[in-house]
């Protein structure tokens, strides 16, 4: 996304109009504060953004790990079973659509405001794309390819590393595409609600105290890591999987 100008240009027009439009109708800060001051409330805010960065980062990549963790097995018993697959998925589903911030408080109780419960609540969110995009890239391996496996005798874990998984590359790094993106938000959430540190607790601090320039700075950084995330989880593929890159999976958008 980096390289592409176009989307530089929208965003800096955006950031433009933003601007003028708060001189123009001499919106309040506390409403909506003017780019430039947004900028002057990061820069003023130094060095400790190396400190909230860290700590919302350490809970994301430890929220996505545990999701990877739990759901990639989940993932291959799911499309390996319809005994699991019926049994599994409603309640994925029911978790999914609870939401998350009716959890968090919850979990943050039982497990206390540590990096273990923020994880939990990030992996949370973080699961259901990837339980359903690799179960869904499984399941669509085209039958010959399984037939011709039966065929020379090949041991299902065999047919799994060699046919399966490869098949179902694309699907699976667009689930951990939304994935990582998702444990943004759980973290946020769960900082929100432990009020203790990171990007989201600076949210809802800066709220808080009416400090909205120091609230939309904590945004923008959270944005662009999300960004970041997002990017790396694409030249992974790309570095590891080059074939699987250069076509988007057939459906995956849909899973």
């Amino acid at each position: 996304m980096f390289k592409r100008p176009i989307a530089i240009l929208v965003l800096l027009a955006a950031f433009i109009l933003w601007e003028l439009a708060c001189r123009v109708f001499d919106v309040p800060s506390y409403l909506l504060p003017k780019p430039s001051e947004v900028i002057v409330a990061a820069i003023n805010f130094g060095g400790n953004w190396w400190s909230a960065i860290t700590e919302t980062f350490l809970t994301v990549m430890c929220g996505f790990g545990l999701a990877l963790l739990i759901g990639f097995p989940l993932a291959i018993l799911i499309s390996h079973s319809p005994f699991a697959y019926r049994a599994i998925y409603p309640f994925l589903v029911i978790k999914q659509s609870t939401p998350i911030v009716a959890v968090a408080p919850i979990i943050i109780v039982v497990g206390g405001t540590g990096l273990v419960a923020k994880s939990v609540v990030a992996a949370t969110v973080a699961i259901f794309p990837i339980v359903v995009a690799t179960a869904t890239g499984l399941m669509a391996t085209p039958k010959e390819f399984l037939e011709l496996a039966r065929s020379v005798h090949d041991h299902p874990r065999k047919a799994l590393l060699r046919i399966r998984l490869p098949f179902a590359v694309r699907y699976i790094f667009s689930g951990l595409r939304v994935a990582i993106t998702l444990a943004v938000i759980g973290a946020v959430v769960a900082e929100f609600v432990s009020a203790g540190r990171g990007l989201g607790y600076l949210v809802y601090s800066s709220t808080a105290f009416m400090n909205t320039p120091m609230a939309f700075a904590a945004l923008l950084v959270l944005g662009f890591l999300g960004l970041v995330l997002f990017s790396l989880v694409g030249i992974i593929q790309a570095l590891l999987f080059p074939w699987a890159s250069e076509m988007p999976a057939a459906g995956a958008a849909d899973a």
